[in-house]
Order: C-alpha cells, then sequence, then structure tokens
C-alpha cells in the first residue's frame, strides 16, 4: 500500500471515529445530540448561565452551522474546543484568503452561511481578499475574526491590528462584541443580518472575551421575508410589458439564490420572451429551454447579445446590472438604448446605479415575477403575443448562428497564433469545448479569473441553478479552487470543476493538500500555457510584445498533485481531454480521490478583458520613446520568445 493511500486511510478511519462519536458531518437536527435540538428552534431560549464560549457556539448551532473553514489558533481555541461536540465540523485549510473562498462556494451551493474563523492579527487580514470577492457574489459569509485581547489594545502587541477598518467597504453589517455579555446577541445578528441582505458580515471579537460566564439567551432568528415589490411599480411595469412588442427578460444571480428560475420561466413562456443571463450567472436559466439565449458579458453568447438589441422592453430580474457585465463585445455595443428598463433588485441601493430604469422594483426576484405574470394574465392579452411566432422563429435563427459561429471559433486559430516552441497543441477553446461535452449534467463548475477561464463564458452552460461559482467582478486570482472544495463540502453528491489558469493555480494548489488531509476530494482542470494570460494580452496589444512579468515557466503540476497524495493527469492531446474529465470525476465521486487535471494548451489569447480602460503608450521623456505605439498589434496574438525568463533585457529589440 502507498503513502498516498495508507494516510487517506488514516484520514478516513480518524474522521469515520469522530462522526460516530459526535455526529461531526451530520447536518440534520434529528441526528443530533439532544440537548442541541432546543437550541436549533427558532424561539429565544430562557436566560442561562453559560459560559461566553458556550454561548457563542451556541448561537451558531441555533443557526445551524455545520461546518467552518479556517486555521487554528489560540485567539478561539477555547470555543473550537467545542465544536465536534456541538455537531461542527472544522476544515483546516492552507491559508486564510482561501477559507474564505470557500466559505463563498459553501454558502452559494447550500443558500445557507459560509463561515469562516482565523488568528487575530495577520490570519484577519488574509481574509480580505475573500471578503471583497463575497461582497460582490452577494454570499451570506459570515467571518468570525478574534482580536487582540481588551487589556493590551492599542500596545502594539502581539499579533495585533485594527481589524474593523479592513472590512467596512466589503461586509453588509460589522458585529464588534464590545461586552462578553453581548456575545450571543451580536453573533445571532451577524448570522441573520448574512441573510437578510444577502452579504459578507464580520463577527468581531476581543480574545479575552471567550472566556468568563454570563446569563445568555439565544435570540431567534431574525431573517424577515421579502415580498414582490410596491404595488404602484408592479403595475406599471406589468403595462409596459403588456405593450412591448419585443420583450427580453435579462436574469441574474437574485434569480438563484432566490429560487426564482420557475418563477422565471413561467413569465418568459407567457410572453414567449427571449431570455439571457448575465455575467457569469450562467445558471440562472436552464441552458436546455427553447427560450435561452445564454450569457452576456465578456465573451458571452452573440445569440443573447444580438437578441436584446432588438427589444424594447427588459425586464431586468434578480440583478444589479453589473457595468462590466453590458460592455460591448466581439466589437458589438449590443445594450439598446432606446429600450425601457424595469430592474427587480433587492436591495434598494443597487436600482438605478449603473442604468437608469424606467421602473425600479424593490422586491423579491421570483414574488415579482409572479407578481407581473399575475397582472399580465388578468388583463388584456400582451402586444407581444401577436409576432411572438416571429419572435420564437429569431430566437431558434440566433441559438444555430451563435452556435455555428462558435464551432467555428472552437476548430479555427485566429491568424497570428504562435505555432512553435509551445507549452503544448492544445487550443484553449478546444479544450473548453471538450470539457464541456465531457461534464456531468449535476456538475458545480467554478471558473476563475484570467484569459482560458474567462472564455468559459461562452462554453459553459448548465440546467440547473447553483452550478456555476466564479469570482464575479471582484476578479481575483485563486478563487475557483477553493470555492470548488467549500461546494464539495456543501453538496457531496454532485461533482465539483475548479477551472484554474497556471498563474492562479499557483494562488490555490496549497489547497490539494486540505482536500487529501479533510477527504473532501474535488477536481481541478489547470490550463498550462506558461503564461499570466489576460495581463499578457495587455502586452500583445498596447505594448509591443514586451512582456514584462507575464512568462512562467512551471512544474508538472500533476507530479505536483502526485507528491500532495493526491491524482494528477498530464493532458497533451485534444482527444484525451474528455476522457480525463471523466476519469477525474470518476475518482472524485467513487473513490473519493482529489485529482488534477493538467491540460498543456497552446498560448492563443481570447479578447481583452479591459479594453475599455486601455490605451496605447505615449511618452514624453526621449529615453522611453522607444515604447511608443502607434497601432495595436496586427495579428493581436502573442508572439513565442524561445528561452524568455521574464526578464526585459531578454526581449530582443525587434520586439520594440
Amino acid at each position: 500500500m502507498c503513502i498516498r493511500d495508507r494516510y487517506q486511510r488514516r484520514v478516513r478511519g480518524h474522521q469515520k471515529r469522530i462522526m460516530m462519536s459526535a455526529n461531526l458531518f451530520s447536518a440534520k437536527s434529528a441526528r443530533l445530540p439532544s440537548r442541541l435540538l432546543a437550541a436549533r428552534s427558532t424561539s429565544t431560549s430562557p436566560p442561562q448561565l453559560m459560559s461566553n464560549s458556550e454561548a457563542f457556539v451556541e448561537t451558531l448551532v441555533s443557526r445551524e452551522v455545520t461546518d467552518c473553514f479556517g486555521i487554528v489558533g489560540s485567539a478561539y481555541m477555547d470555543a473550537l474546543d467545542l465544536f465536534p461536540a456541538a455537531g461542527i465540523r472544522f476544515v483546516s485549510v492552507q491559508h486564510e484568503q482561501n477559507a474564505v473562498h470557500m466559505a463563498d462556494g459553501y454558502s452559494r451551493v447550500s443558500n445557507k452561511h459560509g463561515v469562516c474563523v482565523a488568528q487575530n492579527g495577520p490570519g484577519i487580514s488574509n481574509f480580505v481578499t475573500g471578503m471583497h470577492a463575497a461582497f460582490w457574489a452577494h454570499s451570506p459569509v459570515v467571518a468570525i475574526t478574534p482580536e487582540a485581547g481588551t487589556m493590551t489594545k492599542g500596545l502594539g502587541g502581539f499579533q495585533e491590528a485594527d481589524q474593523l477598518p479592513m472590512f467596512q467597504d466589503c461586509t453588509k453589517y460589522q458585529g464588534h462584541v464590545n461586552n462578553p455579555a453581548r456575545m450571543a446577541e451580536i453573533t445571532a445578528r451577524c448570522f441573520d443580518y448574512a441573510m437578510s441582505e444577502r452579504g459578507p458580515t464580520q463577527l468581531n471579537i476581543p480574545r479575552d472575551f471567550f472566556y468568563g460566564e454570563n446569563e445568555f439567551k439565544i435570540p431567534s432568528e431574525n431573517v424577515p421575508k421579502n415580498g414582490p415589490g410596491n404595488e404602484v411599480d408592479l403595475n406599471e411595469a406589468a403595462k409596459l410589458l403588456a405593450e412591448a412588442k419585443n420583450p427580453v427578460l435579462l436574469v441574474g444571480g437574485g434569480v438563484v439564490m432566490g429560487n426564482a428560475v420557475e418563477s422565471a420561466k413561467a413569465l418568459a413562456e407567457y410572453l414567449s420572451a427571449p431570455v439571457c443571463t448575465t455575467y457569469l450567472h450562467n445558471d440562472a436559466f436552464p441552458a436546455n429551454h427553447p427560450l435561452a439565449l445564454g450569457p452576456l458579458g465578456y465573451l458571452g453568447s452573440k445569440a443573447a447579445m444580438r437578441q436584446i438589441s432588438e427589444s424594447d422592453v427588459v425586464l431586468a430580474l434578480g440583478t444589479r446590472m453589473s457595468p462590466f457585465g453590458t460592455n460591448p463585445q466581439y466589437g458589438f455595443d449590443y445594450w439598446p438604448k432606446d429600450a425601457k428598463l424595469v430592474q427587480v433588485e433587492i436591495d434598494h441601493r443597487r436600482i438605478g446605479l449603473t442604468r437608469e430604469p424606467t421602473v425600479g422594483i424593490l422586491g423579491d426576484a421570483g414574488q415579482a415575477a409572479e407578481a407581473l405574470l399575475t397582472r399580465l394574465k388578468n388583463a388584456s392579452a400582451p402586444q407581444c403575443l401577436a409576432n411572438a411566432d416571429a419572435r420564437l422563429v429569431s430566437i431558434g435563427e440566433n441559438r444555430a448562428n451563435w452556435k455555428e459561429e462558435l464551432g467555428g471559433m472552437t476548430s479555427v486559430a485566429p491568424d497570428g497564433v504562435p505555432t512553435e516552441g509551445l507549452m503544448g497543441e492544445i487550443r484553449p477553446r478546444q479544450a473548453l469545448a471538450a470539457l464541456r461535452d465531457a461534464l456531468p449534467e449535476n456538475a458545480v463548475v467554478s471558473t476563475d479569473i484570467g484569459n482560458s477561464c474567462s472564455i468559459a463564458n461562452g462554453y459553459l452552460e448548465f440546467d440547473q441553478p447553483k452550478s456555476f461559482l466564479a469570482a464575479m467582478t471582484y476578479g481575483n486570482c485563486g478563487y475557483s479552487f477553493p470555492a470548488a472544495i467549500g461546494a464539495k463540502l456543501a453538496a457531496p453528491e454532485r461533482p465539483c470543476v475548479a477551472y484554474v489558469g497556471d498563474g492562479a493555480w499557483g494562488m490555490s494548489l496549497n489547497e490539494v493538500l486540505t482536500c487529501v488531509r479533510e477527504d473532501i476530494p474535488t477536481t481541478a482542470i489547470v490550463f498550462n500555457n506558461g503564461q499570466w494570460g489576460a495581463e499578457k494580452k495587455n502586452q500583445v496589444l498596447w505594448f509591443g510584445d514586451r512582456y514584462i512579468g507575464t512568462q512562467l515557466e512551471n512544474p508538472s503540476f500533476a507530479a505536483v498533485a502526485k507528491s500532495m497524495m493526491a491524482e494528477g493527469i498530464v493532458v497533451d492531446k485534444l482527444e484525451d481531454v474528455g476522457s480525463a474529465l471523466k476519469e477525474a470525476v470518476r475518482l472524485q465521486m467513487e473513490e473519493r480521490k482529489t485529482c488534477v487535471v493538467e491540460i498543456m494548451c497552446t498560448r492563443e489569447l481570447g479578447d481583452p478583458f479591459r479594453r475599455d480602460a486601455m490605451k496605447l503608450p505615449r511618452r514624453v521623456l526621449g529615453k522611453y520613446q522607444h515604447t511608443d505605439r502607434l497601432e495595436e498589434s496586427a495579428t493581436q496574438q502573442p508572439i513565442n520568445i524561445q528561452g524568455f525568463k521574464g526578464s526585459s533585457a531578454n526581449i530582443d529589440d525587434a520586439t520594440y
């Protein structure tokens, strides 16, 4: 028996013993110790003498917390010691940022809180990037942030930091326990606000407050239910839809979070209205539905872009209308300038933030869709039904044309792609198409930021919600793999697959150790093309192919995975991409093994992310004027530089 198998066998045996003794993995109340059943109740408990740590843990139990991600620390160890007896599993990770991403993925798939905790000071500061990503994904992550003790705060003591300002711009609420007797009250509020306001919260606790005793009542859950919106707004929106000749539904993350896909589908079917999804919310409407046109945004579906460009009314359902998600693509400024806009959003601050709506509805996406459908059915037939047949033909043609065009983009490389001395022979688009065709129907896919992964926006299709995770508009590298790990813990019955570029993989490959140690089998697809592709595209277009900091020399990531007691597969032929993914998923689902699939790709690059923000350089000082550019790269693709090590001194003057 190899070392990996012995290690995994030991891990499973240890976890089995813990589960049997403390119900560590059970999330069902029926399997919890009887003393915890009352704490799971929604009614407020009577005052009871408890230690402060017990009050904290009992409040977590009352909010049905069963899993918590983090790195162990002395600041909260008194409470951590209670986790097994309380039925809370502590998942020990490799880096605190990844703990937040795991909590993020967990919350988005389970539709419940994702919880993370770390040591005060440096451990907590590592949470910041993950919390910003969770904020823009509207994920109900609760970050528990123990801080320096009250008697030493401000003295510059060990691992001291002012932790509240760190998170003031990326949280819906910051709860600071300013008196240990308020431990249960403020803990409960952080959990409730995370769900009611749909976003991350911070629970800041001085480390000395975990000690001591007080009389506590565990507060009942306080998450008010949202309604469909104001009657006047709903009536006005229904009138606009009834008078529209070519309405389009644009469905976003709020449809997924609010379990509103069926409501959106019913409204679209009644109107025979095409449905587009917002950027990185490809799972907000089933791709196999005849009205589905796919995503807008970066390298999304031209079918969706063409259809929405012809609309006279857009119903934006459950979306903040991210500006990045409606930027021109493929040289096409597709947003309909003269169309009326109805925006349904659950956060009043997001209504009209990026585009002024004709009607703004503050309400739940599903309930608003149902209310609009009721009004439409109770009135005269909408005008759009008169041309429904013609619109259905147009939808079908746009879908077919885009499928053919995407197939051409997949099979034929653009001019100027280097052909010698490459990392591999598989074009990223070919790999993405093969992966799409091999993915299980119930898979959860997370994508990192970066060129190859972001091109996936035009390929990934889902027929059920809570299937697609991404770093959203915060756009940080290293998101996808830890998010997939969190998703796997939340939905162990579903295959969870992360798409990662080779640059971003360097930020998260350490969590392979977490997968092995914690027995959370997850699959990573790593696109190895030896470059920071998204940034290199900018250097190609605007900086004369001067590759500074964008060339990478990588080890075999499959071999690194094996050294971590996981599995690794190297794919260097296109025909092996699909079978490699299937084998990795089989290992995950049948043998509970983590696998890294390393795809050796060409250096072909897709469109730049920020064409809207980049310009050709214009220098003033004479010694820098040789770097001026008068026009973009003619090929739009990187040239190949043999033996390039990353210093500008290695670049031939001809590339200037």
